[in-house]
């Protein structure tokens, strides 16, 4: 089948790894792509055990009738449910049996009226067995040789999906137009399946057509993006509450599809879910989500208005959970809120009754910006943020100070009257779902308004401020860290751009960057004295096997490690470890006034200063016994 005469698959992954969704959860997840225009959703949640952990078991009856109720669900909506399996973390792939496992396990969800399906072998160890070695030159080609005979066990369907282990260009080495595996698998892995691809990271900040042009060529066929953006799993202090950006429409010829694998939390998502489908309208000619006319192009920001005018109505629909399935219970539109008491009227001297203020899309229009993207805080996030910082300030005049503080302090209030409004709503399911969070940031905003206020003390009195130490689990990245809690070398003056990381081996492409973090840190140090680490940073030595790595974040490398199997030979310590070269454990010498070493080896605390007979007094060893 042609790609051309493919559907373009639109709609959700439910690929996270946590407490999966419910099946009314997913039903309602059916319902609302149905009247987005979204048509797929791949069932993949990382902790169903006979998806992933143990893949080779059949579902039990009683499960097997669940599966057909939901494959049933999402036919009656129009949604493709594709159903994926993982059995990457234990597969033998040159074993016979392993095989017939998967074909008898694929084959009785066939058997229960799905039609498509999935092999995913992302987040797995890459080095093949001994059995796998003898049988396959490479671990894609074992890959692709299971995924195409299962493919073709299957019949062809019209929807197969393949996840590389390479899913996105961080993992390509050295790159994607040069990596083995990638070139391995558009080769040879059927023409009929559809590969995952992420994008250049994990969670990819911008995907451009450029880089989907580049991995195209390699895949030999369009990817389908497995989109990270609004994914929390690898955070579980975020939540992603921005719009569906950062992905120009001239994408959307170029896919075979987009599928957003969202926040863990189910009803979070309506605001994911929604600005997809708006993104995805655009490859429709005269296609809107309200059948009107949406401008030249997708914008974002009017993408994120749609959604939470429609999320606002959601939030006044008086559902309460039922039971402990998580089900729903709704009343009916004619049902009137609850009377606190029957016919109770207070009296002139009486507190009046209480009457919540009903919420407001000015306020889901501040959650949202203070839950935005994993890259970037809201408007009004930023200007909170660039606020204290100014407000902290020792040499401002004092009547600006005054004026901003109060601006400040209307900003915090803004945030409260936003928490005491959305925990009033008849929804209560929507609620508990952002419960934890709301509370976060109510209690971060109301530190960081008592601080400034202690600020403002300090000023008046001239008296210096102490340092207090503030506990807060969660809230607003940012704020809390802004606050006297770590010291001051832990406060920053923006938001910090990611805290996703990427660990891969290094390639010499990166000993420019490598070099220029090595003559950084050298600078801070100002003791000539050469280490065995400098020897294998410049290149003099060369590291052990799967001994040189490389950390990078959004901006690129930011950390490397490098290492030595074997030390014996090595002058240590200036010739005064022979104790530590005799035996068996991991060490690290620095120089003595290297701070920033010593406190990232005491964080990992199996790390102890070690005592070496003669080391000179400029240099520190610290180290374990294995």
């Amino acid at each position: 089948m042609s790609q051309k005469s493919k559907m373009f698959l639109s709609g959700v992954v439910e690929g996270f790894y946590g407490r999966p969704w419910t099946m009314s959860q997913r039903k309602e997840l059916f319902r609302r792509e149905q009247k987005w225009g979204l048509n797929a959703y791949l069932y993949a949640p990382k902790d169903d055990y006979k998806h992933r952990m143990y893949w080779r078991d059949l579902y039990s009856p009683e499960e097997a009738e669940q599966l057909m109720t939901l494959i049933s669900a999402a036919r009656e909506r129009n949604v493709e449910f594709i159903y994926a399996i993982s059995p990457g973390l234990d597969i033998t792939f040159s074993n016979p049996k392993e095989v017939a496992a998967l074909k008898r396990k694929l084959s009785q969800v066939c058997g229960l009226g799905c039609r498509s399906f999935a092999l995913l072998f992302d987040d797995i160890e890459t080095e093949m067995c001994p059995a796998d070695k003898e049988a396959f030159s490479s671990f894609a080609e074992a890959q692709v040789s299971v995924t195409n005979e299962l493919f073709l066990h299957l019949d062809e369907p019209h929807t197969f999906l393949f996840c590389p282990t390479d899913y996105c260009a961080a993992f390509c080495s050295p790159s994607v137009p040069q990596s083995a595996y990638l070139k391995t698998v558009g080769e040879k892995l059927n023409a009929g399946i559809d590969i995952l691809w992420t994008g250049p990271k994990v969670v990819s900040q911008h995907i451009s057509v450029a880089s989907i042009d580049e991995v195209s060529a390699v895949l030999r066929r369009p990817p389908v993006i497995w989109d990270n953006i609004h994914a929390n799993d690898y955070d579980p202090q975020r939540l992603f509450l921005g719009p569906f950006k950062n992905r120009p429409t001239e994408l959307l010829p170029k896919l075979r599809g987009v599928l957003t694998n969202p926040n863990c939390e189910f009803e979070p998502n309506f605001v994911a879910i929604h600005t997809l489908a708006t993104w995805c309208s655009y490859g429709q000619k005269d296609v809107s989500m309200d059948g009107d006319d949406q401008g030249s192009d997708y914008n974002p920001h009017e993408a994120l208005r749609l959604a939470l005018s429609d999320w606002l109505v959601e939030f006044g629909r008086a559902d309460q959970p039922d039971g402990a399935g998580g089900g729903r219970s709704k009343r009916q539109a004619s049902d009137e809120e609850p009377m606190q008491t029957d016919g109770y009227t207070p009296g002139p001297r009486d507190n009046p009754l209480y009457t919540a203020e009903p919420l407001t899309l000015d306020d889901l229009t501040l959650l949202s910006e203070l839950f935005y993207l994993p890259y970037e805080h809201g408007a009004t996030a930023v200007l909170m943020l660039q606020e204290l910082q100014w407000l902290r300030r020792e040499d401002s005049e004092r009547e600006e100070w005054r004026r901003r503080a109060e601006k400040f302090d209307d900003m915090c209030a803004a945030v409260v009257q936003m928490f005491n409004r959305l925990s009033n709503v008849p929804n209560r399911i929507i609620l508990y779902d952002l419960y934890n969070y709301i509370c976060d940031i109510k209690s971060g905003v109301t530190m960081a308004k008592a601080y400034v206020k202690t600020l403002g003390e300090t000023r008046s009195s001239r008296t210096p401020l102490r340092c207090y130490k503030f506990t807060v689990n969660h809230g607003f990245t940012g704020i809390i860290r802004m606050l006297p809690s770590h010291g001051i070398h832990d406060l920053f003056r923006s938001p910090p751009a990611t805290r996703v990381y990427t660990i891969r081996p290094c390639t010499p492409r990166d000993q420019p960057e490598v070099l220029k973090i090595f003559k950084e840190m050298q600078i801070e140090t100002q003791q000539k004295v050469e280490l065995v680490g400098d020897r294998l940073v410049e290149g003099h030595v060369t590291p052990s096997q799967s001994c040189s790595l490389i950390l990078d974040d959004a901006a690129g490398v930011c950390g490397y490690v490098f290492a030595l199997n074997d030390a014996a030979g090595f002058p240590v310590g200036h010739g005064h470890s022979d104790p530590l070269q005799r035996s068996k454990g991991v060490f690290s010498e620095f120089r003595s006034n290297d701070r920033r070493m010593f406190d990232f080896l005491k964080t990992l605390d199996v790390f102890q200063v070690l005592k070496v007979e003669g080391l000179p007094t400029n240099l520190v060893i610290m180290g374990t016994k294995l």
